[in-house]
């Protein structure tokens, strides 16, 4: 009886998380079935120790961190660094509607170009909302180490942001370059 309690408290902690946990996932990794893995692999290891974790006052930063730390220890691994090599750019998955599509997909770009450190910093700091503290114990570092990588990686995204910005600002104010459109064979009578 113990068992089926202990499952079905899991079962409904990860129907009511695995949303939310996809979505940090994402913003970690930036694509959705990269995501999905994470998460599953995060589930796992909390299923394993759910007897343990079911008592933990916050349950939510546990999983969190288990997220991040398994990103992390992916990238680390020959597996990551292969796949980060072969990685193209994603076609992001439909943004809700009212949203800047143009503005979220350069930011998605930007922050995938982030180094793996860098981008858990900054999604837990300003996605996640954690602390500077919350965050350092999430990702197992100083609290320097976490300011300095949301520093970086703040200046990073926005020098990628204005880059682009300037590069679309140059696009409407070039002429426009029209190519010769006399075909490219004569024509009788010509």
């Amino acid at each position: 009886m113990a068992k089926q309690t202990r499952d079905a408290e899991y079962t409904e902690f990860v129907a009511a998380r695995a949303p939310w946990l996809r979505k940090v996932a994402y913003l970690l990794c930036g694509d959705w079935h990269r995501a999905d893995d994470l998460v599953q692999e995060s589930v796992t290891k909390l299923y394993v120790r759910w007897s343990r974790l079911s008592r933990l006052e916050n349950l939510d930063g546990y999983a969190r961190t288990v997220l991040v730390n398994t990103f992390l220890a992916e990238q680390r691994s020959p597996w990551g660094r292969w796949a980060a090599r072969r990685r193209t750019g994603a076609v992001p998955e439909p943004a809700a509607a009212g949203t800047d599509l143009d503005l979220a997909v350069d930011l998605r770009r930007a922050l995938a170009a982030l180094p793996p450190r860098q981008r858990a910093t900054v999604v837990l700091r300003h996605y996640c909302d954690l602390t500077v503290e919350q965050t350092a114990a999430a990702l197992g570092c100083s609290t320097g180490n976490v300011k300095s990588q949301t520093s970086r990686g703040l200046d990073a995204l926005r020098r990628s942001l204005d880059r682009q910005d300037r590069r679309e600002q140059q696009d409407r104010t070039d002429p426009p370059h029209f190519r010769d459109l006399r075909p490219a064979v004569p024509v009788e009578g010509q």
